[in-house]
């Protein structure tokens, strides 16, 4: 099975795709029904009691069900096409929120960014559907690849597979989210050129490159239009990336309502580590150790001059007002 008898077949974009006129006129692309052509049931294989096993690893600590259900899923799931995908956005918190959501015993995810929707696309989707975990059928199968967001064909592409897919974008004050994604590149790169050399065109002028990939992703508005060509608002969750690090435990809630979980991760499950800034996940009862993000997370950031940052929160200020309008969240990044 193919991607061309897909692509661009069945979800063809809105003619509309401006601001809010564009969210009340959405079509709903027609499903593929990708996942019950592709997808066998345990109950054609023989598993009559696999309900039984459900209903155990469904009992106890959500450390232990988790690994209950891993362990029944990976004997008797079933490999499927993701349910929901993290789509974005880089050095947005992406990887914390893959991290916190992982506990739950009834989520599933790809530990590693598949880039199926933007670099591997012609590998077809068996190939996809082979990277993912086994799961129940009362699981959700999860990845996320952050440069989905800003990727013009994934919205599509995605749409192919399954309109039914929810999306989690994970964003983050714009001006922060540039610099931290500048200074990721510098500590692998310690020849580029400054960021203030990078990010204007003409400094004195306060005229920004926009062309630039740090300061494009960041202007989230335009990329979201593209996403409402083909997904309803609903499908879309928006965490911030602030209130991830000051509240992990809410906005893990909220994610949970929106995959229609139950809140089984919460505040007994975060502490804050100083060092870096950053919450973690205490210890479960299978590991010795609390459970932090790897070094290249909570990285001290290069220090910008004040009036770069000023001139670069003037850039974004009209994208951001009609981000938060669009989604009907204020980020309260000025």
């Amino acid at each position: 099975m193919t991607n061309r008898g897909y692509e661009g077949r069945r979800c063809p974009p809105s003619k509309n795709a401006g601001g809010k006129k564009l969210l009340g006129k959405l079509d709903n692309c027609a499903s593929l029904e990708v996942r019950s052509a592709l997808d066998g049931s345990a109950a054609a294989r023989g598993y009559s009691d696999l309900r039984d096993i459900k209903a155990t690893a469904s009992s106890g600590h959500s450390e232990d069900m988790k690994l209950r259900n891993m362990s029944v899923a990976q004997q008797y799931g079933n490999k499927k096409l993701p349910n929901a995908l993290i789509v974005g956005v880089k050095k947005g918190g992406t990887r914390a929120v893959l991290e916190f959501i992982r506990i739950h015993p009834d989520v599933r995810a790809l530990g590693t960014e598949p880039h199926f929707f933007d670099r591997n696309y012609d590998r077809g989707l068996d190939w996809y559907r082979g990277l993912m975990p086994r799961t129940l059928d009362s699981q959700i199968t999860l990845e996320k690849t952050p440069s989905y967001f800003v990727t013009k064909e994934a919205p599509r592409r995605i749409c192919s597979m399954s309109h039914k897919t929810k999306l989690i974008v994970v964003v983050r004050n714009p001006v922060t989210r540039a610099i931290s994604d500048y200074t990721q590149t510098l500590s692998k790169k310690p020849d580029i050129p400054t960021f203030e050399e990078l990010a204007f065109k003409n400094k004195s002028e306060g005229l920004v490159d926009s062309s630039w990939n740090a300061i494009r992703i960041g202007m989230y508005i335009l990329h979201l239009e593209n996403w409402l060509q083909y997904f309803r608002l609903s499908q879309m969750h928006f965490v911030s990336g602030e209130r991830l690090i000051t509240d992990p435990a809410g906005e893990m809630g909220r994610v949970q309502d929106f995959l229609g979980l139950k809140r089984i991760i919460t505040d007994k499950h975060f502490y804050f580590n100083r060092t870096k800034g950053f919450p973690c996940l205490k210890k479960p009862e299978s590991s010795s150790q609390p459970r932090c993000l790897g070094k290249s997370k909570g990285r001290t950031h290069v220090q910008i001059e004040r009036e770069v940052i000023e001139q670069l929160q003037e850039f974004y200020r009209p994208f951001n007002i009609k981000f938060f309008e669009t989604v009907g969240q204020d980020f309260k990044w000025d």
